[in-house]
């Protein structure tokens, strides 16, 4: 009898299409990643470089995704010349991100979910910086064009929680005008093949 009960599952698995599941090696030549950061006097900008990443699909839907950066590739927009060369020296100093020791910094899925129109997800995952681990959400929106798969996001991340102490009114009092704010953004676009 207990044989019978188990058939239906059978044939209900035996005629259940499989899933195709595909995961995309990022391009990292062709995906960027531009930061913002905002303090009382201005927003500095600048960019960072890929070092690797991955898109992952079930049936043409995305289901995972994970990047790492090269903290060591960190360049300013904004400023020019000896300004933007001391910005960036000290971003890379241990006054904040260290990357002498840290060297990467990575974000890898926990969840992805469908915000209920085509290519628009949230997902949720744990970012990585100075060895640190967080949870942090966003939306990502996807777009195919011919074989080209392209993921763009805005992460708000809190410096705060990651140890980047310098200059923030969170740890020091009576900064005034020299206050960098704790927020800054990612801005993200991953290019993947198909």
């Amino acid at each position: 009898m207990k044989y019978l009960m188990i058939l239906p599952v059978l044939f209900a698995l035996a005629f259940t299409a499989p899933v195709k599941v595909d995961t995309l090696g990022v391009d990292v030549q062709s995906s960027k990643i531009g930061w913002k950061g905002y303090k009382v006097t201005g927003s500095p900008t600048g960019f960072v470089s890929l070092k690797a990443g991955t898109l992952t699909f079930a049936d043409g839907k995305l289901t995972a995704g994970s990047f790492e950066i090269d903290m060591n590739s960190i360049a300013c927009t904004d400023l020019q010349g000896g300004m933007a060369d001391k910005l960036v020296g000290h971003l890379k100093s241990d006054d904040f991100f260290g990357v002498a020791k840290f060297p990467t910094a990575k974000f890898v899925t926990t969840s992805v979910i469908s915000r209920g129109t085509p290519g628009s997800y949230k997902v949720l995952g744990n970012l990585t910086i100075k060895d640190t681990t967080k949870p942090i959400k966003f939306n990502v929106d996807l777009k195919e064009e011919g074989n080209k798969v392209t993921a763009t996001a805005t992460l708000t991340v809190d410096r705060a929680e990651y140890d980047v102490r310098y200059g923030s009114g969170s740890f020091f009092e009576g900064l005034a005008d020299k206050t960098i704010y704790d927020e800054f953004d990612l801005n993200i676009e991953l290019v993947a093949t198909k």
